[in-house]
């Protein structure tokens, strides 16, 4: 059995999530997240449901000794708030970029509040903003459209309505990353909106739905840039990145690292591939079936935070 890191740069030990008073699917982000789904419940039902899912997990993350800062999100303007990955994003060295997103009702989502805990229980440096190019028709969707490889500098992304390859190139000058661009598309041929649901980066692994890149020869260089990193590369079907198999996130835990992903995600996967993800992390299913209505999963539940951490008394 290779030997298991206690923790990495790419497993972040703190997060911030947002937890909703009045969750519901985002009907304005429909038309390019073919993830999403309807819910047979009510809408005040959904919105209880997708509050205790949260709570339940966030508790089991910091059980897992996580660190969890959790805000809460009492509007009913922000249907998607859920989601914080796509908004902000933190990078080692102390910066900070806050993005452009492709929906207007999500952009109401950015919170100064967030960005001054991080300001005061975090060493940040920079925080570089570039949410003003939504006037430009530029979007960047933080790591829901990119999957971001610590260890290896490289950003992945799929092309999309909220993947500007202008702005990832700019992105990718500001903070020192190689970007990879490709296509990927769901079983149906519709392109998928986020990258996040089509791969997931841990330290020793990689997750990645291959069958969604279409071109071969493209498929063959992303699955050989990934390669370069000395992991495990899993590869996940198209009913795998259906289920959200792809959304997860590595994280450092108390006791070494823990994948985050779904109940529904695990389910999923096969004998091989949990053995294989077993021998980089501990699996830590979190089961959130009516916040995955909103075509988004643990990952996009979850900002990682790649900070150095103040001390407590400064």
């Amino acid at each position: 059995m290779p030997h298991m890191p206690r923790s990495s740069l790419q497993a972040p030990a703190s997060v911030v999530m947002i937890r909703p008073h009045r969750f519901t699917p985002n009907a304005e982000t429909r038309r390019d997240n073919h993830f999403q789904t309807a819910s047979p419940m009510n809408a005040a039902t959904v919105a209880k449901a997708a509050h205790d899912e949260v709570t339940r997990a966030a508790d089991a993350l910091q059980a897992a000794g996580v660190q969890v800062h959790l805000f809460e999100d009492k509007g009913a303007e922000t249907p998607d708030s859920v989601f914080p990955n796509n908004w902000f994003s933190t990078h080692s060295g102390g910066h900070v970029a806050v993005y452009p997103m492709y929906s207007t009702n999500r952009r109401a989502e950015r919170r100064a509040d967030v960005l001054e805990m991080l300001k005061h229980r975090y060493r940040v440096q920079d925080i570089i903003d570039y949410s003003g190019l939504e006037q430009d028709g530029l979007f960047l969707e933080g790591t829901g459209a990119m999957v971001i490889d610590h260890l290896e500098r490289v950003a992945y992304a799929a092309r999309s309505r909220r993947t500007s390859e202008i702005l990832l190139e700019r992105f990718c000058t500001h903070f020192n990353y190689e970007p990879v661009v490709f296509d990927a598309v769901d079983a149906t041929g519709q392109p998928i909106y986020h990258t996040n649901v089509v791969m997931c980066i841990g330290t020793g692994f990689a997750m990645i739905g291959l069958d969604c890149i279409a071109d071969t020869a493209r498929r063959h260089e992303v699955a050989e840039r990934l390669r370069r990193g000395e992991r495990d590369i899993i590869a996940l079907g198209h009913a795998q990145i259906a289920e959200f198999a792809g959304n997860a996130i590595e994280l450092q835990g108390r006791d070494g690292l823990v994948l985050a992903l779904s109940s529904r995600a695990l389910r999923s996967l096969d004998g091989v591939q949990r053995a294989t993800l077993e021998r980089h992390a501990t699996l830590l299913p979190l089961d959130i079936p009516t916040t995955e209505h909103a075509g988004g999963s643990v990952r996009c539940m979850i900002a990682g935070l790649h900070l150095s951490a103040r001390p407590l008394n400064s």
